[in-house]
């Protein structure tokens, strides 16, 4: 099976203090791939180096069979909080972003459409709840149709409906082909919507743990595999 990701003994420091160590990551195509570990353990950290905004150490990484910096219009993203502008509409947002792509306009329908906000008319996003604003970040990362999903905890927010709403539209876009990679503490649902799970931990923060879901709860529930494998490390 090809990897759309594949990171390979990175090591990265931030201000001088080291904060990945040979890190080790492979994301195959079509599939559910989720990035866990405990508050600070890096996450968002190896989101940014995979898509060339923080420079490695050592090591490399291969993003769908090339140098980040020359895929990474093929990745959609939402890392931390997304980029939202307060005062304009979720379309007027999003023709925002389809400048800076080159998208067609036409893209601002079918992501509104998608993440169930075409309703939303010419309300100003400062007045969206969080579930809506993580809905909108979502729409942001699908303009384009991108191979590759990189999404930080996309859950967060998002009202039981709105999380069986994503499982499905996952499901749904691995199925034609794509990937997509998470963050998540939400392990129930992790538990639910991943094919693979890599654990990170200890400091510098390395890898513990890469394999299937069945694999990581072998000998357990997701909870309890997770705390024993970052309390090793911690």
């Amino acid at each position: 099976m090809s990897t759309a990701l594949e990171i390979s003994n990175v090591d990265l420091s931030l201000g001088g203090r080291p904060i990945l160590s040979d890190l080790q990551l492979s994301v195959r195509t079509g599939r559910v791939h989720a990035l866990l570990g405990r508050n600070g353990a890096g996450k968002s950290t190896t989101f940014k180096a995979t898509l060339g905004r923080l420079p490695i150490d050592a090591g490399s990484i291969r993003l769908l069979d090339g140098d980040p910096q020359e895929t990474r219009y093929k990745v959609g993203s939402s890392i931390n909080d997304p980029a939202l502008y307060p005062h304009l509409s979720a379309a007027d947002n999003l023709r925002v972003h389809c400048l800076a792509l080159g998208l067609p306009r036409t893209e601002i329908a079918r992501v509104l459409h998608r993440v169930g906000l075409t309703d939303t008319g010419r309300k100003a996003v400062r007045g969206f709840s969080t579930g809506m604003k993580a809905r909108l970040a979502l729409a942001i990362a699908l303009l384009g149709s991108p191979e590759l999903l990189i999404l930080d905890e996309p859950q967060n927010g998002l009202d039981p409906q709105g999380i069986r709403d994503l499982r499905d539209m996952f499901r749904e876009y691995t199925s034609h082909g794509g990937t997509i990679i998470i963050s998540s503490h939400q392990l129930g649902e992790v538990a639910k919507m991943a094919d693979d799970v890599t654990v990170i931990g200890g400091t510098p923060t390395t890898t513990v743990f890469s394999g299937t879901l069945e694999e990581l709860t072998r000998d357990g529930d997701i909870e309890s595999r997770f705390l024993d494998l970052t309390d090793r490390t911690a």
